[in-house]
């Protein structure tokens, strides 16, 4: 996959399931309206945003009354086929109150690997941020396994899938959203005087060392799948940030260029 030219003007936004679900898997109606409201300010300022969305499975687990998330696969498609729908209802409800319209992209392996689809994925992309549409993007867990339960899926998790959208769209800026302020020195919350690290110039070994046991009860990727994320998009000219999605005024500070969260720096 070969990177498009970076263009200073494109952002993708990933946003982790922790972040836009409340502790029993409900909608957090107002961290969606929120967060709705940074990314329309943002495209105010001439950016173009693309916002890559988890959470399908846990809100439709949560809408067919399930007690629990599910682990049959069939019951995972399901979930993911409601809670798809409940989540594009309410990026459009939010990004409309904002003069903001969406267009949803579902991705699987295919999308990426086959040339013919990823040329015409390049060419769906370029056309809704020309028009000043916002991307929404998620993996096409309805109807597609592999991204739910293989071992050997492309994305494996969001993380991935947005390095991926990243540099598909030649992106200058992937900010990942978490439930956590970026990478620490130490796991934080074992270690009360761990230390936020700022910037990271190269993701080795120790960099993926400081990650062990770190990540979200509600979300499938850890800090791992960020940093795997982060080794991907950095490789391809694409700084990335990990950061808190509470604060969705983050966003703004990551434009302009204050020191927030961790900074992995792109290599030219």
């Amino acid at each position: 996959m070969s990177p498009k030219k970076i263009r200073k003007e494109r952002i993708v936004v990933k946003v982790g399931t922790s972040s836009i679900t409340n502790e029993n898997g409900g909608i957090n109606i107002h961290q969606i309206d929120l967060l709705c409201r940074a990314i329309a300010g943002i495209e105010n300022l001439g950016y173009d945003v693309v916002l890559v969305s988890s959470g399908a499975i846990a809100v439709g687990a949560n809408r067919m009354r399930l007690k629990q998330k599910p682990k049959d696969l069939r019951l995972k498609q399901a979930a993911a086929s409601v809670g798809q729908s409940e989540l594009m209802h309410l990026y459009s409800k939010f990004f409309g109150e904002y003069g903001r319209l969406v267009g949803q992209i579902l991705l699987d392996n295919d999308d990426v690997e086959n040339p013919i689809r990823r040329e015409n994925l390049q060419n769906t992309f370029d056309a809704l941020l020309e028009n000043h549409i916002i991307p929404v993007v998620n993996e096409n867990d309805s109807v597609s396994h592999t991204e739910i339960e293989s071992e050997q899926k492309l994305f494996s998790d969001n993380d991935m899938l947005s390095a991926i959208v990243a540099v598909f769209c030649g992106a200058c800026k992937l900010i990942i959203l978490s439930d956590i302020e970026g990478l620490y020195d130490k796991n934080p919350s074992t270690n009360p005087d761990a230390k936020l690290i700022s910037r990271v110039e190269n993701i080795d070994e120790s960099i993926y060392a400081l990650a062990e046991g770190s990540g979200s009860n509600r979300g499938t990727g850890g800090m791992i799948t960020k940093l795997q994320a982060a080794e991907l998009a950095t490789s391809r000219g694409v700084d990335v940030l990990i950061t808190n999605g509470k604060n969705t005024d983050y966003l703004y500070d990551i434009i302009d260029k204050k020191h927030v969260g961790t900074l992995f720096v792109a290599k030219e």
